[in-house]
């Protein structure tokens, strides 16, 4: 898969303090990038350079082959974190001046911006101020203004930031829809669990450094246990736990389950598989749970950004 974005030993300061050293990093087209890090990791001033907003004090930014340039601002939409929506103006008056500002023609904008309303159920919005609207619904008309011009790169910072989660659920969708249709797209956020749902790959930022980047599938691949977690119904619970100790490494698990039964975590040796295991408890009982503890985003991010601290 070739790379939409093409970010090359990047370094930025502001002056005694490092913002990014030495950070490169490649957005595959067509791909959902979570762009991760703590408070003060160096995630905002990469955007702000990739939108040209700053520039860096050395690195390249490549946008499909070519240099980042002012004419590419064209290609960018940027949702930012911190909101941008002018108050005081109509929403449907400020939908047309900031769809203009991006290149479109004003009949192009009204008709793109009809097929948006009427897909969120918002065409009443139009002539309301920014100012008489809630939180989440001028998000709704931020996501909108934002892919409004079908850029070929989107940025959210914190997509879900003020949305309930029938609304958020709502935006994530369409953000996997605009991905499907050929958009790449960088997505900044704390929230572990929409990493999970949403990334293709992930770079973790930490102190202004690149500790971690790849496709999402591989990096929890990496970071497996082999542990597994188990339940299984069986008269014979004490034995069945003494035989596995002797072979694996068997701790007690806590986990919800509607059947009563013996619960533990159960470590895979190298030289044993999942199916062994498996064949084990089936001649001893009925199994009814048997899950691999694949580590979470949340855990990857935790257990990186320790290491990473405790190496200083």
């Amino acid at each position: 898969m070739s790379n939409l974005l093409e970010i090359n030993n990047v370094v930025k300061r502001y002056g005694d303090y490092t913002a990014l050293n030495n950070v490169s990093m490649h957005i595959p087209k067509g791909s959902v990038f979570g762009l991760l890090g703590p408070n003060g990791a160096g995630k905002t001033s990469l955007i702000r350079i990739i939108n040209q907003i700053t520039m860096p004090d050395s690195g390249e930014i490549i946008l499909d082959g070519e240099q980042l340039a002012p004419h590419h601002i064209e290609h960018i939409g940027y949702l930012p974190e911190e909101r941008g929506l002018y108050k005081s103006m109509k929403v449907g008056e400020q939908a047309l001046y900031l769809a203009q500002l991006k290149g479109m023609s004003k009949t192009e904008a009204k008709k793109r911006l009809k097929y948006w309303f009427e897909k969120f159920d918002i065409g009443a919005w139009w002539n309301k101020k920014i100012e008489e609207l809630s939180k989440g619904m001028a998000q709704k008309v931020q996501f909108i203004v934002t892919v409004l011009h079908q850029p070929k790169l989107l940025i959210f910072d914190e997509p879900f930031s003020g949305f309930d989660p029938i609304n958020a659920q709502l935006i994530a969708k369409e953000i996997l829809t605009l991905r499907d249709e050929g958009a790449t797209i960088i997505f900044s956020t704390h929230r572990m669990e929409s990493v999970e749902e949403m990334c293709d790959y992930i770079a973790l930022i930490d102190k202004s450094n690149k500790i971690l980047d790849g496709k999402l599938n591989d990096i929890k691949r990496q970071y497996r246990t082999n542990v597994f977690e188990v339940g299984l119904k069986t008269d014979n619970a004490a034995e069945v736990k003494q035989i596995l100790k002797e072979n694996f490494e068997v701790t007690h698990a806590n986990f919800k389950s509607l059947n009563e039964g013996l619960k533990i975590n159960v470590k895979l040796k190298a030289n044993s598989s999942a199916n062994e295991l498996l064949s084990f408890l089936t001649s001893k009982g009925e199994v009814n749970h048997f899950l691999e503890l694949v580590p979470s985003a949340n855990d990857i991010f935790i257990q990186t950004v320790r290491k990473t601290n405790s190496h200083e």
